[in-house]
């Protein structure tokens, strides 16, 4: 059974940092590529970032430079740090399993708030 379980989500005042960390199980971790999807109230849902299976990362321009995606294939668990948070980065994120062309596998979502 695959599950992804998204944990590290909270309310933070602007500037501050959170990490998420999202657990993965059910499924060979180290082959897919892993990632980071947010959405918004009354907004689609967007990419914020991506890891291949072999390392290499991608960004939304919104996101870049503050950011920073990340995987522990022994710990079967991908990592997003986000520092200088601001309002707009608030939305509930997602994580994302991807091995192509099958479907992907979403988590449930944590809930990221960004307000003084």
């Amino acid at each position: 059974q695959v599950q992804l379980v998204e944990s590290g989500g909270g309310r933070v005042q602007p500037g501050g940092s959170l990490r998420l960390s999202c657990a993965a199980s059910g499924f060979i971790f180290s082959r897919y590529d892993m990632g980071w999807y947010r959405q918004a109230p009354g907004k689609q849902r967007e990419l914020v970032a991506t890891v291949t299976s072999g390392g290499a990362t991608n960004y939304a321009d919104s996101v870049k430079g503050r950011f920073t995606i990340s995987r522990d294939n022994a710990k079967n668990t991908v990592y997003l740090q986000m520092d200088t948070l601001k309002p707009e980065d608030t939305a509930v994120y997602y994580c994302n399993a991807r091995y192509r062309p099958y479907s992907p596998y979403w988590g449930q979502g944590t809930q990221v708030t960004v307000s003084s």
